[in-house]
């Protein structure tokens, strides 16, 4: 029996039409390697920074003569405002959390009222209000014969902002610390009242270890955000990083070589923290990262693991576990 004759259709097919100055340009973009792409981006970018800053007229003297004091001065102080309002912070996501899932009416009335107001207002208000607000406070009770108690609200400049900011970070860390305790199974909460654990010690013990995992990487986030938020305390008249040069540009003259160089601190130093950032980040989530499936054990399949699971490799490149 005669074999059909495919080639003949296919001779009788019209030629491909030829490719449009698009088409090429995307397969020779295909061809270069996305990293020598990505190099020639950042050296026109740094290309056309260079041309603006000649351009402008920068003066490069003035900045070489005051970088080191406005550093020296004000890079510490921005740090310990961060720090201890990060601090301040994470106590009060972890109370407002727990009153936030809580049955306790109390609790959770006073946790909701604090995450609605101080989510709901602007962080320059609620600083105006602990500073000057608190202030005022003071001076009524001390006038209304309360002497004793007027010390109390009249605050200085680093206490202040530390308490603005960390009242403010507390409230949206409190959803972060909430969602973090919540993404633990309700089987270990069950387990640990099945072994007769109270409330505070199933939280001790069971949920908040775990949920640590899931918290840690987004409060990093937060103290990044933190420290960029802490140049708002300048307004009452820290001498923090920005204030410090506000200060030095004013007294010159020079205020776009002073606010260039508070930008350029503030982003080496957030970038330095976003590094370890995401070194602490994979750390913490080593373990429970979804891979593909593992040469010994399809996924979802057998090994006890049930549908999904995954065996991950571990990191000797060493067999399945026994």
């Amino acid at each position: 029996m005669a074999q059909p004759d495919v080639a003949a259709p296919m001779a009788d097919r019209p030629p491909a039409p030829p490719l449009g100055r698009r088409e090429r340009l995307e397969l020779w973009s295909a061809r270069v390697p996305w990293a020598l792409k990505l190099a020639v981006v950042y050296a026109f970018v740094a290309g056309v920074l260079v041309l603006a800053f000649n351009a402008v007229q920068f003066d490069t003297q003035w900045m070489r003569e005051h970088a080191w004091n406005i550093i020296r001065l004000g890079i510490p102080l921005t740090l310990l405002i961060c720090v201890g309002a990060i601090l301040l912070a994470t106590v009060l996501a972890t109370l407002g959390a727990l009153a936030r899932l809580s049955r306790n009416p109390i609790s959770y009335g006073i946790a909701s009222f604090y995450t609605s107001f101080f989510r709901g207002t602007p962080l320059l208000v609620q600083i105006f209000l602990i500073y000057f607000g608190l202030a005022e406070v003071g001076i009524r009770l001390r006038d209304a014969g309360y002497g004793g108690l007027s010390n109390i609200f009249i605050l200085d400049t680093v206490p202040a902002g530390i308490l603005a900011l960390g009242l403010n970070y507390g409230a949206y860390m409190t959803e972060i610390f909430r969602a973090g305790m919540q993404s633990v199974g309700h089987g270990q909460g069950e387990a640990a009242d099945a072994l007769g654990m109270n409330y505070r010690q199933k939280m001790r013990r069971i949920v908040l270890p775990q949920a640590i995992r899931v918290i840690i990487p987004p409060t990093g986030n937060e103290f990044i955000a933190m420290l960029k938020d802490s140049a708002l305390v300048y307004t009452i008249g820290a001498l923090e990083l920005f204030r410090r040069a506000d200060l030095a540009g004013r007294a010159d003259f020079r205020s776009l070589e002073a606010y260039l160089l508070a930008a350029v601190m503030y982003w080496i130093i957030t970038g330095i923290f976003s590094f370890f950032q995401s070194r602490l980040e994979r750390r913490m989530s080593r373990g429970y990262v979804r891979g593909g499936p593992s040469k010994w054990l399809p996924a979802g399949g057998g090994g006890g693991g049930g549908v999904g699971v995954v065996e991950v490799q571990d990191a000797q490149g060493a067999g399945p576990p026994s």
